[in-house]
Formats: structure tokens, sequence, C-alpha cells
């Protein structure tokens, strides 16, 4: 469970959902859940504020061709994690719980579930046992490794053609 321990400020609140936290002596920020939520219900909506061709650390990707700035724009502080809660669904672009939500929990999501390739992988600092070491985009991990998240329609085929 991804309980957020560290002491951390309040920024903001947003949609009767969740607040912005930032980190002190560190420029992190993280989403933070201000209500519950169970597997699969829907945390909210999203969209598109700008659509780009290139992935940027700000972006997620919809297709081969777009890779979008999240509207609303706090969602962009929902950090990565190798054990997610959460799930950005591209096709209904609706952000989904994937499994039970408390208030304190801090939102996270899988990257290589909505990223092919990574403009900026990274070492992963999540602490999960099943962490996955770098975080870069879906195309360069495993099948097998994939297999254990849940992935975007988009993802899914890409992984597919790899494999076929």
């Amino acid at each position: 469970m991804s309980v957020t321990t560290l002491s951390a400020t309040v920024l903001s609140g947003h949609y009767g959902f969740a607040e912005i936290h930032k980190l002190p002596d560190v420029n992190h920020h993280l989403l933070v859940s201000t209500k519950s939520f169970q597997p699969e219900e829907t945390i909210c909506t999203f969209g598109a504020k700008e659509i780009h061709a290139a992935p940027s650390r700000f972006t997620v990707q919809v297709n081969e061709t777009q890779h979008i700035i999240l509207q609303p724009e706090f969602l962009q502080y929902i950090n990565h994690s190798c054990n997610p809660n959460a799930f950005f669904n591209t096709t209904t672009m609706e952000l989904i719980a994937l499994r039970a939500i408390v208030p304190g929990d801090e939102f996270t999501f899988f990257y290589p579930s909505t990223e092919w390739f990574m403009a900026e992988p990274f070492a992963c600092r999540c602490g999960e046992a099943n962490c996955i070491g770098t975080i870069k985009g879906a195309k360069e991990l495993t099948k097998d490794v994939l297999k254990d998240y849940r992935l975007t329609d988009f993802i899914q085929r890409k992984v597919q053609q790899r494999n076929d």
C-alpha cells in the first residue's frame, strides 16, 4: 500500500478527491488522495490540455503519434510505482483505481503502462518488493514483466505486434 508517511506540505486540494503535497528539502511533488476509492472505480476523467508528437516527462502517450499534457494539470503529480494503485485508461480517458485507495494514499501509476518509449528513463526508487529497477518504456520490458500490469490498449497492441 502506498500510504504517504513522510512529512509534506500541502500545496492545494483538487476536485474534492486529492491534494498536491510537496516533500520538504526537495522539489518533489505528489498527489495524495483525500477520499476512498474501490478497485475499478473511476477516480476522475481527464483530457488533453496539449498534444505533442514526441514524449516528454510530463506527457502520457495515447497512440503512436500523440503524447498529451494532462488536463486537469494536477494529474501530472501522479508518480511512478512498480506497485501502482491507479491506471490511466487512455481509451475512455478515465483514471481508474486498481485497488482500494484510502485518504492519505499517494496516487501512483506504472509509467510503462502508457509509454512505449520514454524520453527520460530513470532509476526507480519506489521501494516495492516487485520493483523492476530502471523505468523505461514498455518497448524495453519483456512480456513476462508486462504481464503483471494493466496496460493501455495502445501498449497492449504494441506488445502484441512486437511478439508476433
